[in-house]
């Protein structure tokens, strides 16, 4: 006798896929449950992972669907960009299924992996569909690259400590402004990023996500052309409208500080700002455009 196959429901949606009619998580769920249902088959568990991109594994539910792989014998989604839309990962995830010997099944494509012409199919429309991604990605980074040479825009990075966010943009949170200000000037003065990290902590200040303070967010704040008036992104640095919390001239002299103090000459270069209209300044990957 035939035994009837155990299914594991996969759904996914990413930020963009919110608003996207019919691809809503229920909206998934309930065509795959009518689906299993039609062909009589058992839905051993559903795996829903909500806000995640389809382009890398990094996904909780994805994760925990594989590690469980013993409870079920085919997956099944809607879409196959639901799953992955990435062809590398997608044909890696095919041959750990076959070596499971499991199966794979797309409710909209009415895919069928268990033969070769199966399989051909299905790695045209993930190539097609991975192209269909990165031509988005290709969009979404040159619309980001312009907004940054413009010198226009925040860039969607986090608010920086020291500063909130506001209609114009950055602008100075005056309680974390005088606390920037003091972590450039201890440094200046000759104090480490351990003892900077140790004396805000001693205060029961912390960050902006509420943690204690290390070494590391230290560095990072000291290594930030923010506080100097200029935004970085993807290899570039440029000037921003926002107002500074520290002079060009102290960010620079900290940036030699911190090199200085690293031990192997080949990893002692630092990036300087450029402190006025029509100089320009590189180092490494680093541009510098001054408007």
């Amino acid at each position: 006798m035939r035994s009837v196959p155990r299914i594991a429901i996969y759904t996914r949606v990413s930020t963009d896929d919110q608003a996207k009619e019919g691809y809503s998580l229920n909206a998934q769920k309930d065509r795959l449950e009518a689906y299993c249902e039609a062909q009589g088959w058992t839905i051993s568990d559903f795996y829903v992972d909500e806000g995640y991109s389809g382009r890398n594994t990094q996904r909780p539910e994805y994760q925990r669907m594989m590690g469980q792989r013993d409870s079920w014998d085919t997956i099944l989604v809607l879409k196959m960009d639901r799953i992955h839309r990435n062809s590398k990962n997608f044909m890696i995830m095919m041959e750990d299924l076959e070596g499971w010997g499991k199966k794979f099944a797309s409710m909209q494509e009415s895919l069928d992996t268990s033969n070769a012409v199966g399989r051909f199919v299905v790695d045209i429309i993930q190539r097609i569909a991975q192209l269909e991604s990165e031509q988005t990605g290709e969009r979404t980074y040159m619309g980001m690259k312009q907004k940054a040479e413009s010198g226009d825009g925040m860039l969607g990075f986090r608010i920086p400590y020291g500063y909130k966010s506001t209609p114009d943009g950055l602008s100075p949170d005056e309680f974390e402004a005088d606390k920037i200000k003091h972590i450039f000037k201890a440094y200046l003065t000759g104090q480490t990023m351990d003892w900077i990290s140790w004396d805000l902590n001693r205060q029961d200040i912390p960050t902006k996500n509420n943690n204690p303070w290390t070494l590391w967010s230290i560095s990072r704040i000291l290594h930030n052309p923010v506080y100097a008036g200029y935004l970085r992104w993807d290899g570039l640095i440029i000037p921003s409208q926002h107002e500074p919390l520290i002079f060009i001239e102290d960010f620079n002299e900290v940036q030699k500080l911190i090199a200085s103090r690293i031990k192997n000459p080949e990893h002692q270069k630092y990036i300087r700002l450029p402190s006025k209209k029509g100089e320009v300044s590189s180092e490494g990957d680093l541009t510098f455009l001054i408007n």
